[in-house]
């Protein structure tokens, strides 16, 4: 059997399968010529994707942006919410009801004044007084020619002698007012009464008087 003849000996030189194979590799690894364009090969001088830059290496992970921090209130001071103003319904305060001084005078006098002013003596042993409110002249002695005025009459069924005038000239429980007390004739002495006090009250109106007629000796036992 004859040896068979090897491309050594023959003088041929084999082909080699990595001519073959590198052209193809290559064109289909290489980049173009036209443009950039990155390759799935491995690389050493590959940037980290986390360090690079996003808008120059196309590897770079995209990141989230982080919300900003919600900045804390400072000390004694209250939350946005909080500051808002409460409905005005519940803002809005109720109006407090009028005094009773504050009402028309004579509808003071009649409804307010004279039924304090009668609990107040009988509260001091006199039981027979007798009250009334008139507007007319004054009763006193050298002024019969003036004019009329608002005046509360007082005086008892027993001792009708005794009588008490209070006088509102201004027809106002703040403005002048005058007092005088007679028995048996007419008063003589116009009194002022209650002028050092700045604003007149129900209560204080009731006890001036009752402490008048205190000090006349008219009430409790005298």
């Amino acid at each position: 059997m004859a040896d068979q003849t090897n491309h050594n000996q023959a003088g041929e030189v084999a082909p080699s399968t990595v001519d073959k194979q590198a052209p193809s590799v290559a064109e289909e690894n290489a980049p173009s010529t036209d443009s950039p364009e990155a390759t799935n090969l491995p690389t050493a001088n590959t940037p980290d994707p986390k360090a690079a830059n996003p808008e120059t290496n196309p590897n770079a992970a995209k990141t989230t942006a982080t919300p900003p921090k919600r900045e804390k209130a400072a000390v004694g001071e209250k939350p946005a919410a909080a500051t808002e103003e409460k409905p005005a319904a519940k803002a809005a305060k109720k109006e407090k009801a009028p005094a009773v001084e504050d009402k028309p005078f004579v509808e003071f006098i009649e409804q307010d004044y004279l039924p304090a002013l009668q609990k107040a003596i009988a509260q001091q042993g006199v039981q027979d007084l007798q009250v009334s409110f008139a507007k007319q002249k004054m009763p006193i002695t050298g002024f019969e020619s003036a004019e009329e005025c608002w005046q509360i009459i007082g005086s008892w069924k027993e001792t009708g002698a005794r009588q008490f005038n209070l006088y509102f000239p201004e027809e106002d429980i703040q403005g002048k007012k005058g007092f005088s007390c007679n028995e048996g004739k007419k008063p003589s002495t116009l009194e002022s009464f209650l002028i050092d006090e700045r604003k007149i009250t129900l209560d204080l109106l009731v006890f001036g008087l009752v402490q008048r007629l205190d000090g006349q000796k008219w009430l409790g036992i005298n």
